[in-house]
């Protein structure tokens, strides 16, 4: 088993499983770059293409819950910008066993959205969950989280840096 933040730096390796590793490891970080990508390019259909289609997502908007993830309904999101929605990732920590993985870091959101908001950027926790499936690897698990002042406010966290 390897561990590999997302700049490609190895955190811990083994030698026994090297060769695939390396290469399963590759095709996630791929896939992460590719809805990344998809982001900036305001592409809902290639950001739902990543995912399988039971996959269970926490995002920020309600509800609590999503199964998979609609083309069309992010398409409508991503429409909610006045131009591209920049994410990043840092500190990503990706291991991988056998035909699944988990991640987990952090992603910078910004951008531009219509209306009154503005500008956004903001940093939120993250962690996917990956099976190979059929040969690719797709996103099983998706969960993000921004923290929230616990001072009776509940206001975002959104001035938090990693």
């Amino acid at each position: 088993m390897k561990r590999l933040n997302h700049d490609g730096g190895f955190i811990m390796a083994t030698t026994m499983l090297n060769v695939q590793v390396s290469v399963d490891e590759a095709a996630i970080v791929s896939l992460i770059d590719a809805r990344h990508r998809a982001h900036h390019a305001k592409d809902g259909a290639a950001i739902a293409a990543g995912y399988a289609a039971d996959a269970a997502v926490f995002s920020l908007a309600p509800p609590l819950m999503y199964h998979g993830v609609d083309a069309r309904e992010k398409q409508a999101w991503l429409d909610s910008w006045e131009g591209p929605v920049e994410i990043e990732s840092r500190d990503f920590k990706l291991t991988v066993s056998g035909d699944f993985a988990v991640g987990y870091g952090f992603l910078r959101m910004s951008g531009t959205k219509k209306g009154q908001e503005g500008k956004v950027d903001f940093w939120m926790r993250s962690t996917l969950a990956f099976e190979r499936q059929e040969g690719s690897w797709r996103i099983v698990h998706d969960h993000v989280s921004v923290p929230f002042y616990m001072e009776g406010s509940l206001r975002p966290a959104f001035n938090l840096l990693p």
